[in-house]
């Protein structure tokens, strides 16, 4: 499950747009921050997606991406034109396709490559909407996973929510702020839509004689939308937002990624997926709700500021400050998958993670000022970045966030522990880490 926002320059401290998203999948689900270069291909090239071969474009945009490890599509990222996506499981009341299909994210990588502004995206995924469907198996261990999805997709200028069912869509154009979580959300009022959208819901009686067309209230699978908390979630960022109404930042959204509701946060202490940074607890209601990935976009005119984890769990995790000018990304390990290595970024801090999780309320404030304070030092350099020092910022602020981290690992495994969660937490995590062959 996932929770995305943004802010238009009308609601932000210095006229900016900030975008943010955490991604959450399942536990030993690695997530894999990576840039790929612009590139131009022969006429009649095609692209391998993560089910599906379609014909390529002529050229694609340099992407930065946060993607899981097995699929060829990204949960969020950005493109050398300022355009950023983040997507987010929808389930509704239209079939499911479970074969041959493209995948949520497959549509975002997709739009990414292919789009210069926020509403040509918007275009990109509802045309592949139409012509090839969404669908497909979209969980890594639970192959049974499939779902629709929504979109929010930003550029400097303008954003855009798009919400899908099935090959049917509607899109609203967001005015000052807006919150996606993993429900439908829009309602009477939209801008654009699928052409059959309203008369599908007649024909199927989702829309009852002398009611007013809602998009959200006629296409809403109730079950899923109900017991994935999405209401509560987006109710939680949507506050926050309100919160910081005409002084949102870029610390401020990653406090938004970081939010467990309150401050003593004990992660065994509920059934259900209710927070905006997510842990994985159960196998029933939430295996496939850790956040294993978190994303904030600072766009400003011509200066565009991308603030990756590369890692899980973003309250005990370094944002770092990353930009499209010359060597965009350091090296973040060889190949990562679903098993621990130790040259990985992303399983070197999942092990400070786990280890944190044994007694998690303790531990994850003993982190949290040296945390703090890495971050100011990573906004002040960015803010005095020019010219060839860019990529020497994003280098330094990897580098020193690792090294901090894997301090943190070795000072958390020589404390005792306080209070163990419950036993039922316990054993799950256990599993996890036997899977994934990670000791701690």
């Amino acid at each position: 499950m996932c929770d995305t926002f943004v802010v238009m320059p009308s609601s932000t401290e210095d006229g900016s747009v900030i975008f943010g998203k955490n991604s959450d999948r399942e536990p030993n689900e690695a997530q894999i921050l990576e840039y790929h270069h612009s590139k131009e291909y022969p006429e009649g090239a095609t692209v391998t997606c993560t089910y599906l071969e379609i014909p390529q474009k002529s050229r694609t945009n340099a992407v930065l991406l946060s993607r899981p490890f097995w699929m060829w599509g990204a949960e969020m990222g950005s493109n050398e034109k300022g355009v950023v996506i983040g997507n987010e499981a929808v389930w509704t009341k239209m079939p499911l396709e479970r074969k041959g299909r493209l995948t949520g994210m497959d549509l975002l990588r997709l739009a990414l490559e292919r789009a210069d502004t926020a509403e040509r995206a918007l275009e990109v995924i509802t045309n592949l909407l139409t012509e090839y469907g969404q669908g497909g198996s979209c969980g890594y261990e639970n192959k049974r996973l499939t779902y629709h999805n929504s979109f929010l997709i930003s550029d400097p200028e303008e954003a855009w929510v798009l919400e899908t069912a099935g090959h049917l869509w509607a899109a609203l154009k967001v005015k000052e702020s807006y919150a996606i979580s993993n429900g439908l959300t829009i309602g009477e009022e939209f801008d654009l839509s699928h052409r059959d959208l309203i008369d599908t819901a007649r024909k199927n009686d989702w829309l009852k004689k002398g009611n007013n067309f809602h998009f959200a209230r006629c296409y809403s699978d109730w079950f899923y939308t109900t017991f994935s908390k999405s209401k509560l979630r987006r109710s939680r960022s949507m506050e926050y937002l309100s919160a910081v109404e005409n002084n949102m930042t870029v610390p401020k959204a990653f406090a938004v990624l970081r939010d467990h509701g309150h401050n003593d946060y004990h992660p065994d202490s509920h059934f259900l997926m209710n927070h905006i940074c997510a842990h994985s607890a159960n196998n029933i209601a939430r295996h496939a709700a850790q956040s294993t990935g978190s994303l904030v976009s600072h766009l400003k005119g011509d200066v565009r500021t991308f603030w990756g984890t590369g890692t899980s769990a973003p309250c005990l995790s370094v944002f770092k400050p990353i930009w499209f000018k010359g060597k965009v990304l350091p090296d973040l390990g060889r190949k990562t998958s679903g098993a621990f290595s130790s040259s990985s970024l992303w399983w070197n801090h999942e092990r400070l993670h786990r280890t944190t999780l044994v007694d998690f309320s303790v531990r994850s404030r003993i982190i949290q000022q040296e945390r703090d304070s890495l971050e100011h030092e990573f906004i002040k350099a960015s803010e005095n970045a020019v010219g060839d020092n860019y990529y020497a910022v994003t280098k330094e602020a990897f580098s020193r966030a690792e090294q901090s981290e894997e301090d943190w690992f070795y000072m958390m495994r020589g404390f005792p522990v306080r209070k163990k969660p419950k036993l039922s937490y316990r054993y799950y995590w256990r599993r996890q880490n036997k899977k994934a062959g990670i000791k701690i």
